[in-house]
C-alpha cells in the first residue's frame, strides 16, 4: 500500500478542493454555490472534474441538477 501512496505522490497533482469545501463559480453561465463531493482524474488524458452538489438547483435545457460536474480551474472557495 505503501507503494500506491509513494506513486500518486510523485505522479499526480494534489486536489485543490476536498470533501465539503464550500464553493461557487459559474457553470453553463448561471452561477452557483455548493459543496464538493470529490474531485478526482479520471484518466492521464483528461483534466480534473470536481462534483458540486448545488445548495439550490439549477434548470438547464428544461432540466433540474442539483449535482453538476465542473472543471477546478471554474470554482472559487468560499470563506
Amino acid at each position: 500500500m505503501d507503494n500506491y501512496a509513494r506513486y500518486f505522490a510523485k505522479h499526480r497533482t494534489p486536489p485543490k478542493y476536498l470533501i465539503g469545501d464550500r464553493v461557487s463559480g459559474k457553470w453553463n453561465d448561471i452561477p452557483f454555490i455548493g459543496t464538493v463531493l470529490v474531485e478526482h482524474i479520471v484518466s492521464e488524458d483528461n483534466n480534473p472534474t470536481v462534483h458540486v452538489m448545488l445548495d439550490l438547483p439549477i434548470k438547464y435545457e428544461n432540466n433540474w441538477h442539483t449535482f453538476i460536474t465542473t472543471s477546478p480551474k471554474k470554482l472559487k472557495i468560499r470563506k
